[in-house]
């Protein structure tokens, strides 16, 4: 009996999805749920699963094709003792398709040239030697790779393109002295720990000053629909997490709900599954507001890209000591730039500011944070 294998239903925001390769052959046995191929879209990337036990009798679409959700991708023979020659072959791909799914620019051929010209790899490209160059001239040769964009950068710079082509972006600034944090993460580092499982990294501070700031101008957790401010009472805080596909964006859900250990959980988790490429579509989606950490690369300042229809994004940035003025005496501490770019449509400059500076007192009074204040 002939079982179709399918695309795996998408979210409504994904259209398609992309077939990277198949980890099984025409001919191979397969078990029940075992992974066939790998199906990146615009956000994620999918295993695509056997539906039943029995042999890879057909692959209908190639590595690098395009797929709707609901198409038909395989077969599968549930009649395992078939003769291996009713077995369909598996489709190929062209030496062009494999060159493109590979990242290869093949050289051109070009006919032999007189003598005292020279062919550069650079797709046969002809360079003659400048007049009066001695007899041991070498061309150097200057190649070029042509790699397609993944889905996911793609949808990146789709993003990018809209978060400037249909908001106001302005970018308010601000510095935050990060000693008192550092101090109670030194203070109770090993004990929370030893209690949790998890290290008490600056993230969770971040966030919890952030929830408690949108509470107090809930207009940097709204959004533009139309000629609609759509204001959200609750608070799902994006992370951006670097990955080796590119950004993503995980939401922590109800974050304002949240107890810090959870939270750098939570992050954690993140961050490890976004390497993996194990995020699931649903924890990409949605968002009230995004935390952008640029520090973690050393970038000192920066300004953050919205990400709609979100109408705020926070961008951190490295810890660095300087000398600042404390009490009429200059003394060195860890100071740290901040960078709120927010949709100027629906949020006005005192609102901005002074959302930035609550997050700055929240952050340089950590009691507030514990005591909600």
């Amino acid at each position: 009996m002939l079982i179709e294998v399918k695309t795996p239903e998408l979210s409504e925001s994904v259209q398609s999805g992309t077939l990277i390769e198949w980890r099984k052959q025409v001919g191979e046995p397969v078990e029940r749920d075992e992974v066939l191929a790998d199906l990146e879209t615009d956000k994620v990337i999918l295993e695509v699963t056997a539906p039943a036990a029995g042999i890879l009798s057909e692959i209908r679409a190639g590595a690098g094709s395009e797929v709707k959700p609901g198409a038909v991708l395989a077969l599968v023979d549930t009649e395992v003792g078939r003769p291996a020659e009713a077995i369909a072959p598996a489709p190929t791909l062209t030496a062009e398709a494999k060159a493109v799914a590979q990242g290869v620019t093949q050289a051109v051929a070009v006919p032999p040239e007189p003598a005292g010209a020279a062919v550069t790899p650079e797709q046969g490209l002809r360079e003659t030697p400048p007049s009066g160059a001695p007899a041991s001239f070498v061309a150097i040769a200057r190649t070029e790779r042509r790699v397609p964009m993944s889905r996911l950068r793609q949808r990146i710079a789709e993003r990018m393109l809209e978060a400037q082509h249909t908001a106001a972006i302005l970018t308010t600034f601000n510095e935050i002295d990060m000693q008192p944090v550092q101090d109670l993460r030194r203070r109770y580092q090993e004990r929370f720990q030893q209690e949790h499982g998890v290290k008490l990294g600056l993230m969770s501070f971040f966030v919890k000053a952030v929830c408690q700031a949108l509470k107090e101008y809930p207009v940097l957790n709204a959004s533009v629909d139309g000629r609609d401010i759509v204001y959200h009472d609750y608070y799902d805080i994006g992370v951006a997490v670097s990955s080796e596909r590119g950004l993503v964006v995980p939401i922590l859900r109800d974050a304002d709900g949240l107890g810090f250990a959870e939270i750098e959980r939570r992050i954690a988790d993140f961050a490890k599954r976004a390497n993996a490429l194990q995020l699931t579509l649903e924890e990409l989606e949605g968002g009230t507001f995004t935390l952008s950490n640029g520090g973690i690369f050393g970038s000192l300042l920066s300004t953050p890209l919205l990400n709609p229809p979100q109408s705020g994004v926070l961008g951190l940035h490295r810890i660095q000591d300087r000398p600042v003025a404390l009490d009429g005496q200059v003394v060195i501490r860890p100071m740290m730039y901040v960078a709120l770019s927010y949709d100027h449509r629906l949020i006005d400059g005192r609102e901005a500011v002074s959302f930035l500076r609550t997050v700055k007192e929240n952050l340089e009074d950590p009691a507030r944070l514990l005591l909600e204040l």
